[in-house]
């Protein structure tokens, strides 16, 4: 049958996955880097993709394709659902909070030995509750899983103090925005720090936190800091 369906321009495609993260039918992943529609009966035509793509990558063309086969949608949804509460199910996903003396810093300087300043577990995206005790009252951090190798101080500069949770928005292939948004909306957050590295896909991250940041219906304070490949902070 002739329909819409989105097209996919790999030569504008910079492999941020915001159009993958947003399309909820799952009609598009991430190949090589690449965002490519896997799909076209997962393709319902609407473009929900279309407005989260930075490069203008998609857009919309009448071809032949086959029909949008909703009940293989619901199905392949049920059965991420259930992967993804599987895997939630995991004993070391259990909450936990951890209690860190403040020491001073010439005592670190001194010991020449690195100190955590993670204060909670989980700290993944995808397994932190959406609302929990550690949230309550918190500066939070959200962070590329990459930034704490590629940047030596991560827990001292920007973990310190703050309850972290991170991710990796091309490898989880998930839409943050909508658990972000769910803390944020219902926990008692100060301030929020998104720290991401300078490649493109990392834009997945920022684009998902701010969009929460929106979504919740909260005037938030927040800042984004971007680390280069080499470990330094990229000037705004």
């Amino acid at each position: 049958m002739i329909r819409k369906i989105i097209h996919i321009d790999e030569e504008k495609c910079n492999g941020c996955s915001a159009c993958a993260n947003a399309c909820h039918e799952g009609a598009i992943q991430m190949v090589d880097g690449k965002a490519k529609l896997m799909r076209e009966d997962f393709c319902d035509g609407f473009g929900d993709c279309l407005p989260n793509c930075p490069t203008g990558a998609i857009t919309f063309e009448e071809r032949e394709a086959p029909a949008y086969d909703a009940t293989a949608v619901k199905k392949a949804q049920e059965e991420k659902k259930m992967s993804e509460t599987k895997h939630a199910g995991c004993p070391g996903s259990a909450v936990a909070q951890f209690q860190r003396e403040p020491a001073p810093q010439e005592t670190v300087q001194a010991a020449a030995k690195p100190v955590s300043r993670l204060a909670q577990w989980p700290c993944q995206i995808k397994l932190v509750p959406t609302r929990a005790s550690f949230f309550d009252g918190a500066k939070l951090l959200i962070a590329a899983d990459c930034t704490a190798y590629a940047y030596a101080n991560l827990h001292e500069d920007f973990m310190r103090g703050k309850t972290t949770v991170i991710g990796c928005p091309k490898l989880d292939a998930v839409d943050y925005s909508e658990k972000l948004t769910a803390i944020l909306r219902d926990n008692d957050v100060r301030s929020v720090t998104i720290v991401r590295m300078e490649v493109p896909c990392c834009g997945g991250l920022q684009h998902a936190a701010e969009a929460a940041l929106k979504a919740s219906g909260k005037f938030i304070p927040w800042q984004v800091v971007t680390i280069t490949r080499d470990g330094a902070i990229l000037d705004a």
